[in-house]
C-alpha cells in the first residue's frame, strides 16, 4: 500500500493561497482512490481554508504545525505545546528590526500548536509586497542566514525556512519527520514538498523518506502545477 504525503504551501497551493479549482477537482478524485496525508507548518484553520473542507476531511490524517497538531477525520488526536525562552524573544525582534527589507507590516511572530512562525515582513503584506520579498530573500538569502544564527544561539530548537516569508521554530526533533513514527516499516511512502533543501521545513521528512530506501520516494517540486503533473502519472 502506498501512502501519499503532501506539504501544502508551494506544493498543493501557491503560498498562503487556496487550491486551484481544476487541480482541486483532480485532487478530490485522487483522494478517493489513494491514502492521502497532509503535513504543513500552517494551523488547522488556514489549511482547511486552502484545500477546502471537503478535501481536508477526505485525507487519512492531517498533520498541522509540522506534526505538532494532528487531526484524523475531524478529530484532534494530538497537540503539542512550545514555550520559547525569554532570551529568544529579543533575538527574534532584533532579526526583524535588522532586516533591510523596507516594508514591515506587523504580525511578525505567530504562535501555533508546538510551533512559532517568524515572518520578517509580517503577515499583513499584500501580494505585490510578498513577491518583492521573495525576490529580496532569494537575492540576500536573509531567512536562511537568520535561521543559522538563531540555531547557533539556541541549539535545543530548530529554525526552518518555511513558505515565502517565514521561519518555523520548533523544539529539536519536532519537525515534519516526526510523523513517520505513525507508519510501519513495510509501508511505502511518497512525499511531495517544495522546501526539501537543507534549511527548509520539508528537509528532514524528505531525507527520512529517502533513507527508508526501497520503493519509498521523495519528490521536490517547484510549485503545485509540477505536483499535478507528477500525480497524473500515478
Amino acid at each position: 500500500m502506498i501512502h501519499y504525503i503532501f506539504d501544502v504551501d508551494g506544493t498543493l497551493t501557491s503560498s498562503r493561497s487556496n487550491m486551484d479549482e481544476k487541480f482541486s477537482s483532480f485532487f478530490f478524485d485522487f483522494c478517493t482512490q489513494n491514502k492521502v496525508y497532509l503535513v504543513t507548518g500552517s494551523d488547522i484553520q488556514k489549511t482547511r481554508e486552502q484545500v477546502g473542507e471537503v478535501i481536508w476531511g477526505m485525507t487519512v490524517r492531517n498533520y498541522q504545525c509540522s506534526g505538532n497538531d494532528v487531526w484524523e477525520k475531524g478529530k484532534n488526536i494530538k497537540t503539542s505545546t512550545l514555550n520559547l525562552p525569554d532570551e529568544m524573544w529579543g533575538y527574534l525582534n532584533k532579526a526583524i528590526t535588522d532586516s533591510s527589507f523596507p516594508v514591515q507590516n506587523g504580525q511578525h511572530i505567530e504562535e501555533r500548536a508546538g510551533l512559532y512562525n517568524l515572518s520578517i515582513p509580517g503577515r499583513n503584506i499584500g501580494s505585490r509586497t510578498r513577491i518583492q520579498y521573495v525576490a529580496y530573500d532569494n537575492y540576500t538569502n536573509e531567512r536562511a542566514k537568520i535561521a543559522t544564527k538563531l540555531k547557533e544561539q539556541f541549539p535545543l530548537f530548530e529554525f526552518k525556512v518555511a513558505g515565502e516569508t517565514g521561519i518555523d521554530i520548533t523544539s529539536k526533533g519536532n519537525n515534519k519527520s516526526q510523523i513517520l513514527t505513525d507508519f510501519e516499516n513495510c509501508d511505502i511512502i511518497n512525499f511531495y514538498g517544495d522546501k526539501c533543501d537543507l534549511g527548509g521545513n520539508d528537509h528532514e521528512i524528505a531525507l527520512a523518506v529517502h533513507d527508508r530506501g526501497g520503493e519509498n520516494s521523495t519528490y521536490q517540486v517547484k510549485n503545485w502545477t509540477e505536483t499535478w503533473e507528477l500525480l497524473k502519472s500515478v
